[in-house]
């Protein structure tokens, strides 16, 4: 083989790899018919604000075999349990239980869950709960090439932030290339907060997912705020814990900052739990990786 003729070849192989790595994942579907929005009742900010038709009867009670309990067994596909594992990982800021699905080296992209008050990790993972969606979250990650990540914490302070944090650092250094996208349910978004306002994970985050959570006006002038993460809001429209008003102005408060990237969907008469059950994971996350810095 001439030298020549090896440079060239080292050189397309590079254009190559470079080429791959500039190309935005996109990922491909699972059940998404099964778990397609419901109409939208209205629309507003250019698209970035909707509010969707929902439910207890149709998007609960048709939907599972034991409401709130257990989903039809069409919702899932429980053989991802494969490539499923429940962790420990010793760091700095204590011991960190969590259970992982999918890649743990090498992925292309990495989704963590953060429960709420009285959840575990246990709740992330949970095939039957909230309509299937997690089992849902469970098959993109998997058949993407991705992680997905539900840890334990002992609270949702800087405690809690920090073991997450750690989490996190552990799981970026063995997949570098991964774009990481932190889920928060209810209390949860303290952590998401916390972790956008530190300055290792801030400035490492790609995407945040507020489902049934709080709002934080420090975020703007976070770390995450100055790199344009895009933040993604579900709320009920009857969550009597946080209210959806209080949600909606905090979104329009980013929102007004150089069209910031943010999508606000509000789920008319859904309560508090409703987003989780509803996200719509994969058009989430796709528009977060055409948006993520």
């Amino acid at each position: 083989m001439s030298l020549r003729f090896l440079f060239a070849l080292l050189v397309a192989t590079g254009l190559t790899v470079e080429a791959a790595h500039s190309q935005t994942l996109s990922l491909k579907p699972f059940k998404d018919d099964l778990f397609a929005y419901p109409a939208a009742l209205s629309t507003g900010d250019n698209g970035a604000y909707t509010v969707l038709d929902y439910h207890e009867m149709r998007d609960i009670n048709q939907r599972d075999e034991v409401p709130e309990k257990r989903v039809r067994a069409q919702y899932t596909d429980p053989g991802v349990r494969k490539v499923q594992q429940d962790l420990m990982l010793k760091t700095n800021a204590g011991d960190v239980r969590h259970v992982a699905v999918g890649r743990t080296e090498g992925a292309s992209i990495i989704v963590l869950y953060l429960h709420g008050q009285g959840g575990s990790r246990k709740q992330g993972v949970d095939d039957f709960t909230f309509g299937g969606n997690f089992n849902r979250i469970k098959n993109l990650m998997a058949q993407n090439g991705g992680l997905y990540l539900s840890p334990d914490f002992p609270d949702f302070g800087d405690k809690g932030a920090a073991q997450v944090a750690a989490l996190i650092d552990h799981y970026a250094q063995q997949s570098p290339g991964a774009k990481i996208f932190v889920a928060c349910g209810s209390m949860g978004g303290m952590i998401c907060w916390k972790l956008a306002a530190r300055k290792d994970t801030g400035g490492r985050l790609n995407g945040l997912l507020l489902l049934g959570s709080l709002w934080d006006d420090s975020f703007l002038t976070s770390p995450a705020f100055k790199r344009r993460v895009p933040v993604f809001f579900g709320q009920g429209s009857h969550d009597v814990v946080f209210p959806v008003e209080k949600q909606e102005a905090f979104f329009r408060s980013i929102l007004a900052k150089k069209s910031y990237p943010t999508r606000f969907v509000r789920f008319e008469t859904g309560t508090h739990g409703t987003p989780i059950r509803m996200v719509d994971w994969r058009g989430t996350l796709n528009w977060m990786l055409t948006k993520a810095p």
